[in-house]
């Protein structure tokens, strides 16, 4: 991805995520989260509520980053990043990862980007910014 040809409006390529019970209990053992509402299904339905599993939303974090890192590539490395969880997504759920280009900044190299986990019934739940620098 080349900066002269990045433009304000343009959309990176959405990716798609449905994350099991595999991946969020080898994602909570990495980060070293022992919350029983990632992995065990009886405590979180019957205690907390939660109608299933709850995806982390640290984890959504890394899918927008993973999308912005996939899409600059080799051309530029991540100088900036943000999100906010703002609801729950539970296992069987597929989200979506997009982000849009909101500014591109020439002299700098640098583009800002809109980012989104958008769940399946089409709710942003959680969005972010990220800034990317491009090499020269």
């Amino acid at each position: 991805m080349k900066l002269s040809r990045v433009q304000v409006g343009d959309p990176l390529p959405e990716r798609a995520f449905k994350p099991d019970e595999v991946q969020l209990f080898m994602y909570n053992a990495a980060i070293w989260n022992p919350h029983r509402i990632h992995y065990d299904h009886p405590y979180t339905t019957g205690e907390e509520g939660h109608p299933g599993i709850v995806i982390d939303g640290p984890l959504q974090g890394d899918f927008l980053t993973q999308l912005v890192l996939e899409w600059v590539g080799t051309d530029g490395a991540l100088s900036g990043f943000e999100y906010s969880n703002r609801k729950a997504a539970y296992i069987g759920e597929t989200l979506r990862a997009r982000g849009r280009i909101t500014e591109v900044r020439e002299a700098g190299s640098e583009v800002d980007i809109e980012l989104a986990i958008v769940n399946e019934a089409g709710e942003v739940i959680t969005p972010g910014k990220a800034s990317v620098r491009f090499h020269h």
